[in-house]
């Protein structure tokens, strides 16, 4: 399904960055890639670190096309930081996951697509051809008159602050979600309990809560899934 707002500006896709944890997957996306853009490269990662590492001087993608979860990152935060990295580049989002939710939210916060990994390869060349057309492609089942709810735009925005919580403050918020106390973390850390608590009365402050428990909530509430608690796993990775 294309979206109504079509731009008409055709983007000149030569290189392409996919990040997708699933090997056999990301191979298949980069033959389709070679066919439907004849791409001269195509780099492939499995994780959004690693994918971050491919870009510089030697290689800046047309176009990324980005896994929703992968082993270091999940939800909202990955996309934003690859925006960050790239903003005027298009992203592609495939993910298992397609809630209304996920899709608007992804949508909202400036992805070029979103096609589900169960999808047909005839949908996904329609997708990568869109792009191509310099318009947005969203999944047939999507309903295009829907809008986003304060609900699922707060949930790009709390994305947003955690992607933007420095590396000692994702490193604390990691344990805080694994329930470790301040004494614990302290250890671990190699850091001053004093020096703790003033980088989680500054990270608190940054995510708009006021104590540990609200902000492990908030780290949740940012993956999109609604029915399973946060392991310590799941905080990890969306943290990173």
């Amino acid at each position: 399904m294309i979206s109504e707002k079509e731009t008409h500006t055709k983007v000149i896709i030569q290189s392409v960055l996919v990040i997708d944890d699933h090997p056999l997957y990301c191979d298949a996306l980069a033959s389709s890639l070679e066919r439907i853009y004849d791409a001269r490269s195509i780099k492939k990662a499995n994780s959004l670190n690693e994918g971050l590492k491919l870009v510089g001087a030697r290689f800046s993608p047309d176009l990324v096309i980005l896994d929703l979860r992968l082993p270091d990152v999940t939800g909202l935060s990955g996309f934003l930081k690859i925006k960050d990295k790239l903003p005027d580049v298009p992203v592609l989002v495939i993910s298992a996951e397609s809630s209304t939710e996920a899709i608007q939210a992804m949508m909202s916060a400036g992805a070029a697509g979103f096609v589900t990994k169960d999808s047909s390869h005839k949908v996904l060349q329609e997708a990568l051809m869109t792009i191509r057309e310099g318009r947005k492609y969203l999944p047939a089942q999507y309903s295009s008159s829907a809008r986003p709810t304060p609900e699922e735009m707060s949930a790009q925005e709390i994305a947003q602050r955690i992607a933007d919580l420095t590396p000692q403050q994702s490193r604390i918020m990691r344990l805080i979600c694994a329930g470790k106390p301040n004494k614990q973390i302290a250890y671990e850390l190699s850091l001053a309990e004093a020096t703790v608590k003033a980088h989680i009365t500054a990270l608190l402050r940054r995510l708009g809560v006021n104590n540990r428990t609200q902000a492990a909530v908030l780290v949740r509430s940012a993956s999109f899934d609604e029915n399973s608690s946060l392991s310590e796993a799941d905080a990890r990775a969306l943290l990173s």
